[in-house]
């Protein structure tokens, strides 16, 4: 086994405890002993718990990714920038148990990006590339004359991120069914891509 394959197994057995009992009081040597290996060879792939931790989120990111990929291209027809925000969105709500486990680990590293330049860093550089991927959806319909004109794509991204954030928690505490996530993000989506321009206060 290579040491990206041996560090992907690691990743992985940090998100069977972040499933299981959260991140919080996970040491190190709690993971270790998951993935089956001694505290030592652990430290050879992972020097620090926040270096582990967002190895693993990365590792979920692209995994979301892939799977992003496949439902796109699964589609029979080219996919206008709604159908692409939603099949994102849909792969980032924690809406069956690998999306779940991914929130999971990402929530224990925004924590520790509240207190750690370093973690905060990597966090903030995610967080602008998804909202500039958002913003460029969104640019892409106005220009298809599916979202009015008026919209700032850049503020569109903002709203949607937050609006996300927060069914995303709702939906961990169950306050949310999955099927109910869906039907805000639809209903969001609806209003975004109606073409009409947003009233002024």
């Amino acid at each position: 086994m290579d040491h990206e394959e041996r560090r992907k197994l690691i990743a992985e057995a940090l998100w069977r405890i972040a499933a299981a009992r959260g991140l919080e009081g996970a040491s190190l040597r709690d993971v270790a002993a998951e993935a089956g290996i001694s505290l030592g060879q652990l430290q050879h792939y992972f020097t620090s718990k926040d270096e582990m931790l967002g190895f693993a989120l990365d590792h979920i990111g692209q995994l979301a990714e892939r799977r992003i990929r496949a439902r796109i291209e699964a589609l029979p027809d080219e996919p206008t920038p709604r159908t692409v925000l939603r099949e994102t969105l849909a792969e980032i709500l924690p809406l069956d148990e690998n999306s779940r486990i991914g929130n999971l680990v990402q929530i224990a590293y925004f924590t520790r990006a509240l207190y750690d330049k370093g973690p905060r860093a990597h966090s903030r550089e995610g967080a602008r590339a998804l909202r500039a991927f958002f913003a460029g959806q969104v640019a892409r319909g106005v220009e298809r004359g599916e979202v009015a004109a008026d919209r700032d794509p850049e503020r569109e991204a903002s709203l949607l991120m937050a609006l996300v954030e927060g069914v995303t928690g709702h939906t961990l505490l169950e306050l949310h069914t999955p099927e109910e996530a869906m039907e805000l993000i639809d209903l969001h989506l609806g209003r975004l891509f109606s073409g009409t321009a947003v009233a002024q206060p």
